[in-house]
């Protein structure tokens, strides 16, 4: 590793609040900021694999300090929210990861790959830093912050960004069957926030219709166009 290529990765570090000991190895930090598009003897996909169990481990120890009051199912959903692609995705813009971040002419040329690029990235370092420090302090001194602002957000959410769950308990509540879901796919471009169409139906109704880069969160969407529909219309 150059001197360069050290002071720039200590530097991302000091930017999230980290303060590695003196002369610490960053082999691990910079396999993780390297991307397997950049052709190089070692990139990010092991620590990424590290990375998502920590992660996993990180959120659960969260809620369980700051959410005790939640119960296992409710904590269970909420640490869904917190460790999903599309929440690593946010970060990783936050934290500005892309700066440091060594990648291919392919995967530089892929505009609307580069929330997955962010989101892989992100649970990599999060598989650095442990095993830079051994043990998960520097994941939750990094990541506590965001998972506060996202869980509260969340939590005052009703449905917590899961509106697939909220309009089937809004519809069988009211007697009226499960909603249906007819997916289309219109683009195949990977990441195209508009490569699947969706619709949703409750009978011969449709309730609303949703866009995503996959067909998940193009359910998720028109689930979400749904309940923003009828919920008005139910409480009036």
């Amino acid at each position: 590793m150059t001197a360069q290529r050290r002071r720039q990765l200590e530097t991302f570090l000091e930017n999230l609040g980290l303060h590695p000991a003196p002369g610490a190895d960053l082999a691990p930090l910079d396999e993780a900021l390297s991307h397997t598009s950049a052709g190089l003897s070692r990139n990010h996909e092991r620590l990424e694999f590290l990375g998502d169990a920590v992660l996993r481990l990180a959120a659960s120890e969260f809620l369980a300090q700051h959410h005790p009051q939640l119960s296992v199912g409710q904590s269970s959903a909420l640490r869904a929210q917190l460790v999903s692609d599309r929440w690593l995705a946010e970060l990783g813009e936050r934290c500005a990861i892309e700066a440091v971040l060594r990648i291919g002419a392919s995967a530089a040329g892929d505009a609307l790959g580069r929330a997955t690029l962010r989101a892989e990235a992100c649970e990599a370092v999060i598989g650095a830093l442990y095993r830079i420090w051994g043990n998960l302090e520097p994941v939750q001194q990094w990541l506590t912050p965001y998972w506060l602002e996202a869980s509260a957000a969340l939590l005052a959410d009703p449905h917590q960004h899961n509106w697939k769950s909220g309009l089937q308990e809004w519809s069988q509540g009211g007697g009226l069957g499960l909603p249906r879901y007819s997916s289309r796919e219109i683009s195949q471009v990977h990441g195209d926030p508009r490569r699947f169409h969706c619709q949703v139906w409750l009978g011969h109704q449709q309730l609303g219709e949703g866009w995503g880069p996959s067909r998940r969160l193009a359910e998720q969407e028109a689930a979400r166009q749904a309940l923003a529909a009828v919920t008005p219309a139910r409480e009036s």
